[in-house]
Order: C-alpha cells, then structure tokens, then sequence
C-alpha cells in the first residue's frame, strides 16, 4: 500500500510538471471564459441601416457573452458568400450540409444549389450526417418588428475536421435593404479525449478572412477595409476589435475573382549555424565522460541496469496509438468518401478509450518495477499530447482540458504500475491497477457526458 501511494504521489507530480505545469504557463487561454449573463445589451447598428445585432454570439437564448462577432461584411449576402466559396483556388468549403440534419431552424447559403451545380463540397467525405453547435445572434429588425434570437445562417470552414480548421458562423441582416453580414470566425481542433471540438482564438482566424477579402481584386485596402472598436474583450484572445469590409455595389464576377483562402504555410528559416571548433571538442564524449563523478557513473548505470526492452516498446506503442488516431481520422476524412464523421469517431475512439490501457496493461505486464512501468507510461501519454498540440499548431488550452489530461496520465500510470510483475505477485487485480481503470474510466466518462 505503501509503494502505491509512493507511485500515485511521483504521478502526479510528473502529470503537473509535464501537463499542468507547462499549459498553465505557457497558455494565454487557460482561463474559462465568464458566462455572466448581460441583462440590458448594447447593441451595433452599421451605417445606412435600420437593423442592430448584440456584439457577441450564445449558447443558449439567452445574453451570454461567449462568443464574439469580428467580422462585419456591407453587401449583398448572396455576393459575399459568392465571394467567399466561389475561387477557383480557394479552399474555403460549405458546411452548412452537416448541420442541416440536426439543426432544422437553420436556413441554407443561399447559393447551395449552385454549388451542388459545380461539384463544390466540403471535402473528400459527404458531411450530411455531421452535426456542430449551434449559437445564437440577437437581431433587432428595427421599429417595425420585434428583436429575436437567430441562428446561423450558415457556416464555412477552412481545414480539416478532424484536426485544426477555421471556422466561421454567418448571420444575415433581417431587412434586405440593409446589407451586412455578421460573422463569427475562430481556430478550433478536434479533441479525440473530449469527441468535440475546442476553440483555440478568435484573432488568427479574424486575421485570415480580412486578409483573404484583401486580396479580392475589386477590393480597395485603404477605402473598404478598416477595423472598428465593439468592446467584445471576453474571449480568449479578443481585443474588441472587428473588421469591418465594404462589398456593396462590388460586382462580383464568375469563378476566378473570389477569394483566395490559402493554408497557412510555416515559413522555415534556414539558420545559421557556425560553432567554433574548440565548443565541438569540448562536447565530445570523452569530454563529457571527464566531468562525470563516479557518483553520476553509478546512477547511469542504474539507470541502464533498470531499462527493459518493455519500456521502449511502450513508449513508441502509446504514441503510436494516440497519433495514429490523429492522422487516421484525417487521412479517412480527405480519402475516404462514404464514411461520415460519426462512422469515423465510432472507428477510431475505441483506439484512444480502449486500445491504449489494454495495450499498456499488456506491455507493462511484462516489466519488473512498478515505479518505473507507471512513469514511462504516464510520460509517453504525456509527450504524445504536446506532440499532437504541436502538429496542430495549438498554442492554448482552457483548465478543463488541462486537468482532465492530467487525469488521464495518472490513470494510465496507475494501469502501468498496477500490471508490472512486482505489483502481481499476489493479485493480478491490486489496488493501483483498480485505481487506474477507474480512474480512466470516470474521467473519459464524464468527459463524453460534459462533465469535463
């Protein structure tokens, strides 16, 4: 009993230095975004028109400030989203299929069928059975009607579902004389842990659609791009700030003279590398091997003496288990055309909630230690989780996710340490090994049910 405890203590030191630690630091968007509720809110109206719209988006109906509109286009609505799917180059693609089914207040772009026309589509899988959140606009029509809550009238994307994608929510103007469309853009990724996606920010995305109605070759940067001050502060990386582009009375012409919405690209600088010579010898081998104490040499060898092949084995099995589902679900999305997104979760999740504690289980059945089984299992799962963070390019996590991640390290550990040789002797079913699958079991559990 004693020896577990001592397990259970180093895990959860190793998931705080390894999870919690670095995401607590390192994350501009750890904080829960508050979800005061507004009770008279203020409203913005654009020029020349009768009609208002709340600065933020909601959950639910009711004046939440969650979700903030950074994106404000004047003009016609069938131009703009013209505008925005119709380049020939472009990779901007309709989602609006995947919600329709579940979300039957929604109206549809107006241009679907012309798209359908063309052979436009979301990508490689049909996304009729998809299904993503709904959030609410408050629109006041102006004197001649009552204000009311809206959902979207569309949405698009840039991305991959299954990884990190662009994102973006369309609300139209009530009166059609007024011409604006509000939009909602931000970055999110899908959580395999969680089967949701996690919005990252706001600003990168907001970013990316006022450079892309930039390039449109009928737009004039200096006359019909500017940004105007909302105040909508409480987000993850809001400034309050929302573009604001004049497409009124722009002719928008066949495919070719839309926008142009690119991937993003990492530029990679070469870098320079000169070392002086004598930095080289002095990191040779023989150099590091004199200033080693005969203390230092008896702890490697320690250290060594305990490496098993089972610890390697585990550590490129773990990884290979979580990334694999990662890649798995991307590569099925672009390539595999029959299989909707649900099919997809169905296929892969049992990998991440099943196939990784029955796989170490079995591999940690067949180390020694306990101590050493647990650690090497706990920080495979953690490294794998910044390696995934860091292929997706995300940069923030909120506390939620950063304490259920350091849930499941510790309850991987505890599977690990529980099945090692020296934690059977007397039970194969020992406290620690209980622990763990409870553990992992109530975590990912409570996950599914939106209690994390």
């Amino acid at each position: 009993m004693r020896r577990s405890l001592v397990i259970a203590v180093a895990l959860v030191a190793l998931s705080f230095l390894f999870v919690g630690g670095p995401s607590l630091l390192f994350s501009p968007s750890t904080d829960t975004i508050d979800s005061d509720e507004t009770e008279t809110p203020e409203l913005v109206s654009m020029d020349g028109s009768e009609s208002e719209f709340w600065k933020y988006l909601s959950p639910q109906e009711r004046f939440q400030e969650r979700s903030p509109l950074n994106v404000i286009v004047r003009g016609d609505s069938e131009d703009i989203t013209y505008a925005m799917t119709e380049a020939d180059d472009g990779d901007w693609e309709e989602i609006e299929e995947v919600e329709a089914e579940y979300e039957d207040d929604e109206t549809p772009l107006p241009e679907e069928q012309f798209l359908e026309e063309h052979d436009r589509h979301a990508t490689g899988i049909e996304w009729g059975d998809a299904h993503g959140t709904t959030r609410y606009a408050w629109i006041d029509p102006g004197p001649e009607a009552d204000a009311y809550w809206s959902t979207e009238t569309g949405q698009l994307e840039e991305g991959d579902y299954y990884g990190q994608r662009y994102h973006i929510r369309l609300y139209e103007s009530p009166n059609a004389d007024d011409e604006w469309v509000a939009m909602q853009a931000h970055t999110e990724h899908f959580d395999w842990f969680t089967l949701r996606h996690r919005v990252d920010g706001v600003e990168a995305a907001q970013s990316k659609v006022e450079r892309d109605f930039m390039d449109h070759p009928g737009i004039d940067v200096e006359e019909d791009v500017r940004r105007v001050y909302l105040g909508n502060t409480n987000s993850a990386d809001s400034d309050g700030w929302a573009t604001v582009v004049d497409l009124a009375g722009l002719i928008v012409l066949p495919a070719g003279v839309g926008l142009v919405a690119r991937r993003r690209a990492r530029a990679a600088g070469d870098v320079d590398r000169r070392t002086d010579p004598e930095q080289v010898a002095d990191h040779t081998p023989t150099a590091i091997d004199d200033r080693l104490t005969d203390v230092d040499r008896r702890r490697i060898a320690a250290a060594y003496d305990r490496l098993e092949a089972g610890h390697i084995v585990l550590v490129f099995t773990i990884l290979a288990l979580f990334l694999g589902v990662r890649l798995g679900g991307i590569a099925l999305e672009r390539n595999v055309g029959f299989l909707t997104p649900h099919m997809i979760a169905a296929l892969l999740y049992p990998v991440i909630a099943v196939g990784i504690p029955v796989a170490t289980y079995l591999i940690a059945g067949t180390l020694t230690r306990r101590l050493d089984a647990a650690v090497v299992a706990a920080g495979s799962l953690a490294v794998a989780f910044w390696l995934d963070y860091g292929l997706l390019g995300v940069d923030s996590l909120p506390v939620d996710v950063v304490v259920q991640r350091m849930l499941v390290v510790i309850a991987l550990g505890l599977i690990a340490g529980g099945a090692a040789r020296r934690a059977t002797r007397e039970s194969r079913f020992n406290d620690m090994l209980l622990a763990g699958v409870a553990t992992w079991i109530i975590v990912l559990g409570g996950t599914l049910l939106g209690y994390f």
